[in-house]
């Protein structure tokens, strides 16, 4: 039995003998437990230390299990001590700490991704914060801690969206029981969370006395530590110093700056590092930096720090941290402008002594400090851009981070003045490239706005850099008035001074803008001039993204002209492929029989357009579809049931709409853009265009372009005139002669517009008729009317000659270079011309000049631009 359940004497008398063995036995491991014990307490700190010495001072020390036992001349003097070091909690005082440790946990949780553990602690919590709230008065910290769960659980969700992953099921299980509670927990408190998320410091600083009891007094630990009031002045929100290694607390001074830089730097891009740490250390680091030199170098340090927290391909950087980063990428723009000393370039050298900062030597301006200040502009523009993609543009959340583009765009115009000082110096070699780079940035800002925007943008760029300053490439007085002709001057400084990418989209942002504000026929000359057509292939995908972009603006502006043929063969390119949001950079087609691979995806989803720069899909398939409607109705007519009907298709994607609409049993009223055209198209054909009229005018998506009156007066006109054409083609062989007043009232057109209409069908050989100009008759001539034999005999003496002519071609082609080459197209010359010249007879009528395109814009100097200006 053992000797803790004996009673009476025997106890007293063995207890004695077994503590004799037992402590007899375990002197080595008393003796092992009292080095270690002396070993953690030379680790200790400072006041551990003094209050042992104080207390063997009065007294011997005692040894083993003795020395945990209390003596009665020490009772009475650490009787006051105890009642000072533990005293009795109150019920209050032990919830708080409970609510304390439930969000300790729920943030451990969040760290590791737990949701399951959120979803337990989450309920706890709640259950926990009842018995603390009274009336009105609810604890801060709970406040904080719902909001930043709710903060975190959109974060999520929103990455889940992003960039789908499989989560564990008990995982999302959690995750799905925090969403549907959280929201409807929060609701109770929407105005405290409000006032949290308005100002996070004001709001817990704020009657904190009231959530919280009132400090009691209690013993003072850590005596020896004592922070002088610049430490203290360091000391963050939540009442916690910045600790270091060993756990002795950091101290920032000017002297030391350099050496938290360097191992800043050297912990950068390794393993398990805090960067929310580091920038907060920076930033205090830039608070106690007096001279520019480490102003420089803490700034340049800091805004790399902050480009780091969006360096996911799928996540943008945090707002807060990128309106810091833009704040101190204007400060140390500004630190450079005042200390014209200091220069940061790329192709500076590393200083590498922390102990001595750089000065200068005899003959040197300038102490260079390596860095891009290009490059912090670019890496801005780019988490500004990919901030707007991730946002749902119909919300104002979108609008509100829209805004933001005005402060970038003073950066950009700060960093290209910066720029231009640099290279007034011929001794600093900056580089052209760096020059070329922002120029096309601030291009890259302006080529699809309005005018009117951008003089907006260049009075606030302006105003912010005072009025002493001013521009070498766009001076003061020529840019801020004139927009077109600021985009003149920035397209021409990077055609003339870069090549390659950075030169072709220079041309491509000013055809654009030429586009956009109606210059037609400067934006076509540019484009076919450029022969961007040729090589568009070769460059990279947002470089041909560009180019479609302006085709697609190219082909608006002429269809806003009235000139239907130009508009429908330019917009033929992107319309006709049936792929108009991937060329556009304005969305992802899923496509039957075609998978991608989520490495695709994501590469597709990174180079799609912010909303506030895409191009009107649906306006831009009305106005081919209008576009095509007034060439395909008459052609229709002309052509009839002859066999070289397919030949002649203009449109593809029209005439396979117009069939299945052809066939429908049932057609009711239109419902929308692509209704509205296929009934006015049958009105057209009918000879109704007065019917047609209406329904073109009824498309509610005209309202979208400018002066919409005007451009429905011009369809209209248009629809009259390509009546007339198709009642001539469909009615001409029942007449013999008709009268050109007759055709005018029947149509409502001038007389003059209606025999101007038909002299231009006779001269092209459309129509076989003669106009009397005293009379104002057009007299129809009946030809010989070809049978189906001779017809298909016609049709297959020209696919002969076709075949012919390629056979020669292809000939050529294999017998070029060699030595006897004209030896052996000697023999053949007469018969390759006589069916060249067949072949051009046959194929000029017929097919009508219409070369097969490729989509993306190719061939496009062979297209109806082409054939305007070789007109």
């Amino acid at each position: 039995m053992s000797r803790f359940f004996r009673g009476g004497d025997d106890s007293s008398s063995e207890s004695s003998s077994d503590e004799e063995e037992l402590y007899s036995g375990g002197e080595e491991e008393e003796k092992q437990s009292d080095v270690e014990d002396s070993s953690e307490e030379e680790e200790d700190d400072d006041e551990q230390e003094s209050d042992e010495e104080s207390s063997d001072d009065e007294g011997p020390a005692k040894k083993g299990a003795n020395r945990f036992m209390v003596s009665d001349d020490e009772s009475e003097s650490d009787e006051s001590d105890t009642e000072e070091t533990h005293k009795v909690k109150s019920a209050k005082d032990k919830r708080f700490d409970e609510l304390e440790a439930t969000i300790n946990s729920i943030t451990n949780g969040q760290k590791n991704g737990d949701w399951s553990l959120i979803s337990s602690e989450f309920d706890k919590l709640n259950r926990q914060a009842q018995k603390l709230i009274e009336g009105k008065n609810v604890p801060k910290i709970y406040i904080k801690a719902i909001s930043e769960l709710e903060d975190f659980m959109n974060e999520t969700l929103a990455k889940q969206k992003v960039t789908p992953k499989k989560m564990n099921a008990t995982q999302a299980r959690g995750l799905n029981a925090v969403k549907q509670r959280i929201r409807k927990n929060n609701k109770d408190y929407q105005a405290q969370i409000d006032a949290f998320r308005a100002d996070k410091d004001a709001f817990m600083e704020s009657d904190e006395e009231e959530a919280k009891p009132a400090p009691k007094p209690a013993k003072v630990k850590f005596q020896d530590i004592a922070l002088d009031e610049a430490q203290q002045a360091q000391e963050d929100d939540e009442g916690f110093s910045t600790v270091g290694r060993g756990g002795r607390t950091l101290q920032f001074t000017p002297e030391s700056i350099f050496k938290h830089l360097r191992g800043i730097l050297e912990s950068r891009g390794r393993k398990n590092t805090d960067r929310m740490e580091q920038i907060k250390i920076m930033e205090k680091l830039f608070e106690v930096a007096v001279t520019p030199y480490q102003q420089l170098r803490v700034l340049l340090t800091l805004i790399s720090a902050r480009f780091d927290l969006g360096s996911g391909a799928a996540t943008s950087m945090p707002l807060e941290h990128w309106k810091a980063a833009e704040k101190e990428l204007a400060l140390l723009l500004k630190v450079l402008e005042t200390n014209k000393e200091y220069v940061v370039i790329e192709n500076a050298e590393e200083w590498d002594d922390d102990e001595k900062p750089p000065t200068l030597g005899e003959g040197e301006k300038y102490i260079k400090v390596p860095g891009s200040i290009v490059s912090y502009v670019e890496r801005l523009d780019d988490e500004l851009t990919r901030s707007l993609q991730n946002i749902d543009p119909h919300t104002s959340e979108y609008i509100e981070r829209l805004q933001d583009e005005g402060a970038l765009y003073i950066i950009i115009f700060r960093g290209l003045l910066y720029y231009e000082m640099l290279k007034k110096d011929e001794s600093l070699e900056i580089l052209q490239e760096s020059l070329n780079r922002i120029v096309a940035r601030r291009l890259e800002h302006l080529y699809f706005k309005p005018a009117q925007v951008v003089k907006i943008l260049e009075d606030n760029s302006w105003n912010a850099v005072g009025d002493k300053v001013d521009s070498t490439i766009t001076p003061r007085g020529q840019s801020k008035d004139d927009a077109a002709h600021l985009i003149n001057i920035l397209a021409t400084y990077l055609f003339a001074n870069s090549e390659g990418i950075i030169r072709a989209r220079a041309m491509l942002f000013q055809i654009y803008f030429l586009a956009l504000h109606d210059e037609y026929y400067k934006a076509r000359d540019m484009m076919l001039m450029s022969h961007l057509s040729e090589a568009i292939s070769s460059f990279d995908v947002q470089t041909q993204i560009l180019f479609n972009r302006t085709l697609v603006q190219v082909g608006l502006c002429a269809f806003r002209k009235g000139l239907v043929y130009d508009a429908q063969n330019t917009l033929q390119e992107i319309c006709g492929s049936g792929r108009q949001k991937e060329l556009l950079a304005q969305g992802v087609m899923i496509q039957r029989f075609h998978q991608v691979s989520p490495e695709q995806e994501r590469l597709e989803k990174q180079r799609q357009l912010p909303f506030h720069m895409h191009i009107n899909l649906e306006l831009l398939e009305c106005v081919y579809l209008t576009c095509s409607m007034l060439l395909e109705i008459p052609l229709l007519a002309q052509t009839g049931s002859s066999p070289d009907v397919k030949k002649r298709t203009i449109s593809k994607t029209y005439r396979r709409m117009l069939e299945y609409h052809e066939r429908q049993i049932f057609t009711g009223p239109p419902e929308n853009t692509r209704d509205h055209v296929m009934q006015a198209s049958k009105a057209l054909a009918a000879g109704e265009w007065k019917k047609a009229i209406e329904y073109i005018h009824a498309i509610k998506i005209w309202e979208l372009m400018p002066n919409t009156d005007s451009i429905k007066s011009m369809l209209a006109k248009q629809i009259q005139e390509e009546g007339l054409r198709t009642y001539l083609f469909t009615y001409a062989p029942f007449y013999d002669t008709l009268s050109v007043q007759t055709l005018s009232s029947m149509f409502e057109l001038e007389p003059r517009k209606a025999s101007a209409v038909v002299s231009k069908m006779i001269s092209h050989e459309e129509l076989s008729a003669a106009l009397d100009q005293v009379t104002q008759t057009v007299i129809f001539r009946k030809g010989v009317e070809l049978s189906r034999l001779q017809s298909l005999a016609l049709t297959l003496s020209d696919k002969a000659s076709n075949l012919i002519e390629s056979n020669e071609r292809t000939l050529e082609q294999r017998t070029q270079g060699s030595s006897n080459a004209f030896e052996r197209q000697g023999g053949r010359g007469g018969r390759g011309g006589r069916g060249g010249g067949r072949g051009g007879r046959g194929g000029g009528a017929r097919t009508g000049g219409n070369f097969p395109r490729q989509a993306g814009g190719t061939q496009f100097t062979g297209g109806a631009l082409g054939a305007a200006v070789r007109g």
